[in-house]
């Protein structure tokens, strides 16, 4: 299953730092972060809940940026 997500992200090197540490998050087989639309695609493993799986997202992308904001 394949989702999109609108985030806050404050420059396109932290994007690729958070779609780093999102890609490191168990349930996740594969994402993309947009820098420039604002937007996280996320295709989730097929055994996972999205929301669970996107909770450990948010957690691992604050690590890179504080102030980050994913709406799920």
């Amino acid at each position: 299953m394949k989702k999109t997500y609108n985030i806050e992200v404050d420059c396109a090197n932290c994007a690729n730092l958070m779609e780093s540490a999102a890609a490191k998050v168990e349930g996740v087989a594969a994402v993309t972060v947009n820098f420039m639309t604002q937007k996280m695609i996320v295709e989730f493993e097929s055994d996972f809940e999205p929301k669970k799986v996107m909770k450990n997202v948010l957690k691992a992308c604050k690590k890179v940026e504080p102030d980050c904001e994913i709406e799920f």
